[in-house]
């Protein structure tokens, strides 16, 4: 287990700003590394666009690919059919791959299920994940799949809790899938702990946030204003060995009452990076 951390952000985290200005002060505040969201980037050839990461002194660690579900979710639409979706997300790893460390996972969640059936959701999402690790190993990236919030079912996800994603991502059994584990999505999971210590290295990445009930379904805190035992989580994970990157992933409705997406967000990752080194300091074994 080692005393040393790679810290980054999301560009969820920092939505209004340019994918420029994320480059330009996420180092500011003790990222190295940072998560790609496709949709900041201008629609041409990424080559020219992924080199101003190094440039910036960080590295991508994770990639959100335009379309990143299975099914239909809140940010994405269209296409409706799995198969288009499917292929939407081969050409996002076509386009980025090439510029990103080789291992590097896109993330990936079920979208809703269609008709309330979640069986046959699952059912598609397992053989959609198989194929997606089978292309992402060709290029030498790999598939992280993300169980969701259940206050998300209607809106992003056929499946909740960190147990269920794990019994998914075991079935598909594929060297190239693994599994996100997001702190708003997974601590109400039972028996958290020990469902932590089963992923072990099935865990591809860690997306950090803090929770108080939601005013909608992009709702986060800051690291340490909400009721996530973080610390404790952080433990967890630290035990199984993992030691990829830690990223911040925040999302706060533009119409919300006190945003963090309308606050001062250079103050705001200062607050996650701060907050994040206490965290890493509680959890230590």
């Amino acid at each position: 287990m080692s005393d040393r951390y790679t810290f980054g952000f999301s560009e969820f985290t920092t939505w209004p700003w340019s994918y420029k200005e994320d480059l330009e002060h996420y180092p500011k505040h003790g990222a190295t590394v940072l998560e790609m969201c496709e949709f900041k980037l201008a629609h041409n050839d990424y080559g020219d666009q992924l080199k101003l990461v190094a440039d910036s002194g960080l590295k991508v660690a994770s990639v959100q690919a335009k379309v990143h579900s299975i099914f239909v979710d809140s940010m994405a639409s269209k296409p409706e059919d799995p198969a288009d979706r499917i292929d939407a997300i081969k050409r996002s790893i076509d386009m980025t791959a090439p510029y990103v460390p080789k291992g590097t996972p896109f993330v990936i969640i079920t979208g809703v299920a269609p008709d309330g059936n979640f069986r046959k959701a699952l059912e598609r999402t397992g053989e959609a994940l198989k194929e997606l690790g089978e292309y992402a190993a060709q290029k030498d990236v790999s598939i992280a799949f993300e169980p969701l919030n259940p206050v998300n079912v209607n809106t992003d996800t056929a499946l909740w809790g960190l147990d269920h994603g794990l019994e998914l991502v075991e079935r598909v059994n594929h060297p190239a899938v693994g599994i996100c584990i997001d702190s708003w999505n997974i601590w109400e999971t039972p028996s958290l702990d020990e469902v932590i210590g089963q992923c072990a290295k099935r865990i591809r990445l860690v997306q950090l946030s803090d929770w108080r009930t939601p005013r909608s379904t992009a709702d986060r805190y800051v690291l340490g204003d909400g009721e996530i035992p973080l610390a404790r989580i952080v433990k967890a994970i630290r035990a199984t060995g993992y030691d990829g990157p830690w990223i911040v992933e925040l999302l706060s409705s533009l119409h919300l009452d006190g945003s963090l997406w309308k606050s001062d967000m250079d103050a705001m990752l200062e607050r996650n990076r701060k907050a994040f080194e206490h965290i890493w300091s509680e959890s230590a074994p």
